[in-house]
């Protein structure tokens, strides 16, 4: 199995390095900050963007008789069936023939009844609409960071066997899901070279057969049960560290105006739940005396608390230096 973990290089030497480590650490602090205010459970949430398209209907290589889903299918359910029960697991399906929702698995915690049959489901068909799922999958995840304060872990994980169809969605919206913290892993599925997404995630692992499928996927797990929550300055650059430089421009843009609102939206549009991606959405700016609940993606209170917690952060850092 190859796998690829993009390098610290494309901001090395940048004359923007300062205001970019500076942006990085907001948003370290804007997701995070909140817990001082909130006690809240730290839950590790991985939302799976799973391919089923029609190619998916092919052989394995190794196997006779073992499609590219049967084997998808079977590493999902050993890898699922054993991760810990404070993780939570989403299972979204494009392309799939037989799904009313495309939400094969919410977002939640783990039921093996529920779970485990709906991966067993799954029957390839038809294209490979990517970029839209992406950012339906990565939507979900900042809905979720939303609710529970910014407390937790918060990773896409793309199982794919093909280029995408929509190639200009993804290189317009995997940015933007970069720039607000989401960690996203790609697993390329017996192809014949590394996916376009190769060179623009975090990590990348080709997995060739069978054995090398369920490998990757349960590398990608363990290494959600290991992340470090406390996220440092180093972390919250790190984030964003690694990726070409076009992509980093991009994200660094997006990361501006980063917060929990859709990807690609404006920042002022209000937040509408994305369980079902069928639900339209409505672009109303959110007033403040909406009922809704939901937050916007901006916070005054929550920027304030950015702020100190910035200046703190460096008064204490050359104190330690004296």
């Amino acid at each position: 199995m190859k796998q690829h973990t993009n390098m610290p290089s494309a901001m090395t030497g940048n004359a923007c390095l300062g205001p970019f480590m500076f942006m990085a650490l907001c948003l370290s602090l804007w997701t995070h900050g909140p817990v001082l205010l909130h006690a809240q459970e730290s839950i590790d949430q991985v939302v799976i963007v799973l391919d089923a398209s029609g190619s998916m209907k092919q052989t394995m290589p190794g196997s006779q008789v073992q499609t590219k889903m049967d084997a998808a299918k079977d590493a999902l359910i050993d890898v699922l069936s054993n991760i810990p029960q404070t993780t939570h697991v989403g299972l979204l399906v494009f392309s799939a023939s037989n799904l009313q929702d495309d939400w094969a698995y919410p977002l939640g915690p783990r039921d093996d009844n529920r779970l485990l049959p709906a991966i067993r489901s799954i029957d390839p068909s038809r294209g490979t609409p990517l970029g839209e799922y992406i950012k339906i999958g990565a939507d979900r995840l900042l809905e979720a960071r939303d609710s529970s304060f910014g407390y937790g872990t918060f990773r896409l994980l793309v199982v794919t066997d093909g280029e995408a169809s929509d190639a200009d969605l993804v290189d317009t919206y995997t940015p933007d899901v970069l720039a607000r913290g989401i960690r996203v892993d790609v697993i390329g599925v017996a192809m014949d070279q590394d996916h376009t997404l190769a060179t623009m995630v975090h990590t990348y692992r080709r997995a060739n057969d069978a054995a090398t499928l369920k490998q990757a996927i349960a590398e990608v797990f363990a290494e959600v049960s290991t992340q470090d929550e406390g996220a440092t300055e180093e972390d919250a650059f790190a984030l964003l560290q690694g990726i070409p430089s076009q992509t980093a421009s991009a994200a660094i843009q997006a990361l501006c105006e980063s917060g929990n609102h859709p990807i690609g939206s404006d920042p002022n549009m209000v937040f509408q739940p994305v369980s079902n991606p069928n639900r339209p959405s409505s672009s109303m700016p959110q007033g403040p005396g909406s009922s809704n609940g939901k937050r916007q993606g901006s916070n005054p209170v929550i920027a304030i608390l950015a702020i100190f917690g910035l200046v703190a952060l460096v008064v204490l850092k050359a104190v330690s230096k004296k």
